[in-house]
């Protein structure tokens, strides 16, 4: 199988800045297709690699793979959480818990005297998922975090970045995933359930 196309700064409802990498990383999984980049050891390296994830010459086998998967699930239970889902049990973010505890972070003063927090030399997986932790943290402190969520669909989960003024989008687009769910409550409701 050849690697898909990494175009993940493409997506159809793409989140600001830095986000947008969180975003394209969550949606290495297209639940709806059943297509999972990771999961596949040419493609999952090939796009760790083009997303900055990993170093070019630093490993992105099966355990590096099973590392990314466990924490992109992590990061869609926060999502979910972000779209008015229940608060993320501790086992489904645990991949996330672990990488935060084991983290070796890193102070710089650049030239202008602002101080800014790394990740640690860049290349390691784990240290590439730790700057996608550094990422959540700055848009949580900067309000844009809550608009990144995950299509209420369950057949679906696209990450998606909601601009709505009201800020209570539901789904990644309103015209396929929004009308089949509209439709099977509707359904729901006539059938009397």
């Amino acid at each position: 199988m050849s690697p898909p196309a990494v175009d993940h700064y493409e997506e159809p409802r793409p989140a600001p800045g830095p986000l947008l990498l969180v975003q394209s990383f969550v949606n290495t999984l297209d639940v709806a297709a059943d297509i999972d980049v990771l999961a596949d050891a040419e493609s999952g390296a090939a796009w760790l690699r083009d997303s900055g994830l990993v170093g070019p010459t630093e490993p992105a086998g099966p355990q590096e793979l099973r590392s990314a998967r466990a924490a992109r699930e992590a990061m869609r239970a926060l999502l979910l959480c972000n779209g008015h889902g229940p608060a993320p049990d501790a086992d489904a973010i645990r991949p996330l818990t672990a990488l935060a505890q084991s983290a070796r972070l890193q102070l710089a003063v650049g030239p202008a005297g602002q101080v800014e927090l790394g990740a640690g030399q860049p290349g390691r997986l784990a240290n590439g998922l730790l700057r996608l932790l550094l990422i959540v943290r700055d848009a949580q402190q900067d309000g844009t975090w809550p608009r990144l969520k995950v299509c209420r669909n369950d057949e679906c989960q696209w990450a998606f970045y909601d601009r709505s003024n009201s800020r209570r989008g539901a789904w990644c687009d309103m015209a396929i995933c929004g009308n089949v769910i509209k439709n099977r409550n509707l359904r729901a409701r006539r059938s009397g359930k």
